[in-house]
């Protein structure tokens, strides 16, 4: 069976190659050039379609399909036996400290911060310094930016339809992955009336953070769920690589970065509260309202 795209440029294929035929006679009739100049025309129009339908495809694929119909006005929905979490801006919005947090300590270290908040979220804060200013990659700098989090709470507050969310959630069927500390993490639901899940993967329990998928396979196994089975909610690029990665489906909230940014994401979402969920037998089924 050919794929959408395969009979797409098959389809252009073949449209070329007759508007190319057809050019190359009328060419050569009223112009009164050769064939084989007329031909070589009429290829290169054959050419600069199959080119053109090419990008379309290649644009057209880089966008988050439509898999809960977010931006339609009929709902659609997905089944999924377990929900894993990123924490930072999909259950807590902590944006304002942790971008309160980088400002100050690039200020000590006089480097860009906007440098910095670009690929800060969604990362451990190890790897942020060593893909952002590595010179600076030292266990030191991290206890300086952990330490300083874990004293800063102003301005945290719960994103949009987490509470109720979770309240629906059996506690053996949700996870949180979060690039922050365990102590931070605890923190932060703490501090905002969420509750601490029993599986929270962490960035110390995984030898390698987001892009990369370790964090999510670790909790869809301790959930006891293949990861295909797993929806993931992310709101940063690496986080959105690593479900995908770790081979779950994968919804973005646009609470800290744009659309744009998301690429990869089945489905785009302003926040939870557009979210339904409802149980089945065996598994759930999630709906946007």
């Amino acid at each position: 069976m050919l794929s959408r795209a395969s009979v797409t440029l098959l389809g252009a294929a073949v449209l070329a190659g007759i508007s190319g035929a057809l050019f190359t006679g009328l060419v050569a009739q009223v112009v009164g050039v050769s064939i084989p100049l007329a031909a070589t025309v009429g290829g290169a129009l054959m050419a600069l379609i199959v080119a053109l339908v090419i990008v379309r495809e290649r644009r057209r694929a880089a966008q988050p399909a439509n898999l809960l119909a977010v931006h339609s006005g009929a709902l659609s929905s997905v089944r999924c036996k377990a929900f894993l979490f990123d924490l930072d801006g999909v259950l807590v919005d902590s944006r304002a400290v942790v971008e309160r947090t980088w400002r100050r300590w690039a200020q000590r270290h006089d480097v860009d911060p906007d440098a910095l908040l670009r690929i800060a979220h969604g990362r451990r804060t190890m790897d942020t310094l060593q893909v952002a200013v590595p010179h600076l990659a030292r266990d030191e700098e991290v206890a300086w930016l952990d330490t300083t989090e874990l004293q800063d709470v102003e301005g945290l507050r719960v994103v949009p339809g987490a509470e109720q969310l979770l309240s629906v959630l059996p506690p053996d069927r949700w996870a949180v992955v979060t690039s922050c500390t365990r102590a931070l993490a605890r923190l932060r639901l703490l501090a905002v009336g969420l509750p601490v899940p029993s599986v929270l993967v962490v960035s110390e329990e995984v030898r390698h953070g987001k892009p990369a998928p370790d964090g999510y396979r670790l909790a869809a196994d301790r959930l006891g769920y293949d990861p295909a089975a797993c929806l993931v909610f992310e709101d940063a690029p690496a986080g959105v690589i690593a479900g995908r990665t770790a081979g779950a489906r994968v919804v973005a909230l646009t609470t800290t970065h744009s659309a744009g940014d998301l690429i990869g994401a089945e489905a785009l979402i302003s926040d939870l509260s557009t979210l339904h969920v409802r149980v089945g037998h065996d598994d759930f089924i999630v709906t946007v309202q």
